[in-house]
């Protein structure tokens, strides 16, 4: 299979097959955001209470609703002339096109300093996308306000608007921020101002290629796909597939210093390498896969996203890409050509010299290593991952946020987002006195009555985003389900909803993906000893990474919170990825272990896969950290832990905790397999002189 993807003649007909996908795929790829679901509802599972009242909801009104409140307020008081011009507003806006029913306003508020108008706006199959537009129409009629009178929106439509802005452009923002990385540190590693393309665009096709195949399934196979997902695709492709492409180059060139054809070069490169890096995919792919049991929707429909990019991205790596490094020869190392017979540097290197060190008292270093691990872990403490309110949810201040402080200064917080309660029409009346009973409801509408059906809206006493109001959602939840059959939704018991069902699937995905990858590591090394001790490696290297990025977060950033989904998203990269460098390294080990014994092929090992390793997890950071590029909490907190933790990953983990326990433990790594029983001897380390490459 190697000599056919680089082979004289194969090597074109590969190009020529990848030229064909990408003509078909681009334009597919270019449709992948009209496909996207972007709405809570969307992201609910569908046995969800909030799901099931959002469906029954639809009885009740012709249009699918996001009702827009505009907040006239002076806080010296409002004049006749406030009252006027915001009575005169109101057949201005009903005008406005996207806006459905009736405009209802202005209601003053008891304190005297404030009005507001509700204006109801229709979200049709591309309303979301829409209504951004819609709400900037409104804002033209009102204005901004002057002379002391200030005009804010909040509300359903006003918070859609604010993400729908910033969600938009993300695709191309964090494509040009993620190649901009990888060009500069590509550039960097090879120290050649051709051979960084490569990777680049074999990254790019494998990115244009798998939008394609998500597109198709999305619109004919009914996935889940939104603008987190597909952001995250693009940084997982170039991350995980500029690692790939590391890897194999690594090989690559190692191989042009033993031979003079390179198409025997490349051949042998991927039959070193290919099952590393193939390995290293599938567990990703697998681990990312795992996703597909959650109850989250947004989560379930990211694994198979996920899994599709890193399977095309391998896909791309191992024939596309050899088959441009055969076509285009040596001259693509310029300035620092390998030539066959040269030395190979990695044998003087930084990490030959950093495996020397470490085995002069290898149980002292991985013992410190814990430790150090382990108290930065400790920072754990200070994480709250309890969810984020509107207004947090953003890295600056939105108009949105702005407006529902300004409506709940002087109106009930919850009544832009009224909780929606539907049960049977004969225990309407019950069930309305029980809403109006609840304590956190400050008032409830009368009944609306459809066929077998009634509706009734409650006002919430506190924010609709706040923990307070999570609380009333369970209280009344309680209250009115034995009343009529009745179920409670809305835009707070959506938010319930998703929180709780982050929770099951942080329960159920996180083990379950420590149990796959334990299981992918024991048939790839035939060994239960080290699967056992890199799983701890990586769960340790997670839990530090969690505890700083928490740190960070409150202290630097001035974060409040992490969504409830952080931790999962983080522990999946982390550990999926992660074992990409465990492989990376465990296989070289296992490789030279059966020549020189594990001590030293540990010590081999370290030097012909640190360097690749460090780069390799130096793109990865910095793709994931192209995320803190959007404007969004969440992304960011993402973007920053698992930077920071492949980071540490790589320099720390890897290079020095799992090496120094290969040297420690030596032999008995590879329990029960064939490995174990082979003699091991001491390595002893030479003196740091020695390790100097000769002059």
């Amino acid at each position: 299979m190697a000599k056919l993807v680089c082979g004289r003649w194969s090597k074109w007909v590969v190009l020529a097959l990848w030229v064909v996908v990408l003509v078909i795929a681009a334009p597919m790829a270019g449709k992948l955001t009209d496909v996207q679901q972007n709405d809570n509802a969307a992201w609910l599972p569908g046995d969800a209470e909030a799901t099931k009242v959002s469906e029954l909801q639809a009885a009740f009104q012709a249009d699918d609703i996001a009702p827009a409140v505009i907040v006239y307020e002076r806080r010296s008081g409002i004049t006749p002339a406030d009252t006027a011009k915001a009575t005169q507003d109101i057949a201005a806006l009903g005008r406005v096109e996207g806006v459905a029913g009736e405009v209802t306003g202005p209601l003053p508020a008891q304190d005297g300093e404030a009005l507001q108008t509700l204006v109801p706006i229709r979200i049709d199959q591309d309303g979301w996308q829409k209504i951004v537009d819609v709400v900037a129409e409104l804002q033209d009629v009102t204005g901004a306000g002057t002379g002391g009178l200030s005009i804010r929106y909040a509300g359903p439509a006003a918070a859609a608007a604010d993400s729908a802005e910033a969600f938009e452009g993300i695709d191309s923002t964090l494509l040009y921020t993620t190649l901009a990385i990888v060009a500069i540190i590509l550039l960097i590693t090879y120290r050649s101002p051709v051979l960084w393309l490569l990777p680049i665009a074999t990254a790019g096709v494998a990115l244009t290629a798998s939008q394609a195949v998500i597109y198709l399934l999305a619109k004919h196979a009914g996935l889940v796909v939104n603008a987190q997902s597909a952001g995250i695709l693009t940084v997982l492709v170039f991350g995980a597939g500029t690692d790939y492409a590391l890897l194999l180059v690594a090989r690559y060139r190692e191989e042009l210093r033993r031979h003079h054809d390179r198409h025997e070069a490349m051949a042998l490169a991927l039959h070193r390498a290919g099952p590393a890096i193939i390995a290293s995919a599938a567990t990703v792919a697998v681990g990312m896969s795992c996703l597909t049991l959650a109850e989250l929707n947004s989560t379930s429909g990211l694994g198979p996203v996920a899994a599709i990019g890193v399977a095309v991205g391998l896909t791309a790596m191992i024939t596309l890409l050899p088959a441009l490094l055969v076509i285009f020869g040596r001259w693509l190392f310029w300035p620092v050509r390998p030539a066959e017979g040269s030395a190979d540097p990695t044998a003087t290197g930084i990490y030959a010299r950093l495996g020397n060190r470490i085995a002069r008292r290898p149980r002292f270093v991985w013992i410190t290593t814990v430790a150090v691990l382990a108290a930065m872990a400790a920072g754990l403490f200070q994480l709250d991952a309890n969810g984020l309110s509107q207004a947090d949810q953003f890295v600056s201040k939105p108009a949105s946020v702005r407006g529902e402080a300004a409506l709940a200064r002087h109106f009930p917080a919850g009544q832009g987002q009224p909780v929606v309660v539907i049960g049977q029409a004969g225990a309407a009346a019950q069930i309305r006195s029980a809403v109006a009973g609840t304590p956190g409801i400050s008032s409830a509408a009368e009944p609306v009555i459809r066929g077998d059906r009634a509706l009734i809206e409650g006002v919430l006493s506190d924010p609709p985003d706040s923990d307070a109001a999570m609380a009333t959602i369970k209280r009344l939840r309680a209250t009115v389900h034995p009343v009529g059959d009745a179920q409670v939704g809305g835009l707070t018991a959506m938010t319930l909803d998703i929180n709780e069902a982050n929770d099951h699937d942080n329960r159920l995905i996180i083990p379950l993906v420590l149990l796959v990858v334990l299981v992918i590591l024991a048939l790839l090394l035939r060994a239960i000893v080290a699967p056992l001790l890199l799983i701890a490696t990586v769960v340790l290297s997670f839990a530090a990474a969690l505890g700083v990025s928490a740190l960070v977060f409150r202290h630097v950033f001035g974060f409040k919170g992490a969504d409830t989904s952080f931790p999962l998203y983080v522990f999946v990269f982390l550990v999926a990825l992660g074992i990409d460098y465990n492989i990376f390294l465990m296989t070289r080990v296992r490789e030279e272990a059966q020549v020189h014994g594990t001590r030293r092929g540990a010590l081999i090992g370290l030097a012909a896969t640190g360097g690749v390793i460090t780069s390799a997890g130096v793109v990865l950071a910095g793709t994931f950290a192209a995320l803190g590029s959007l404007p969004l909490v969440a992304f960011a907190e993402i973007g920053f832990a698992v930077a920071f933790g492949v980071l540490l990953d790589t320099l720390v983990v890897r290079s020095v905790l799992v090496t120094a326990l290969n040297l420690d433990i030596g032999r008995r790594m590879w329990w029960p397999g064939r490995l174990a029983r082979v003699p091991d001897e001491p390595v002893v380390a030479e003196p740091e002189r020695d390790l100097e490459p000769a002059r």
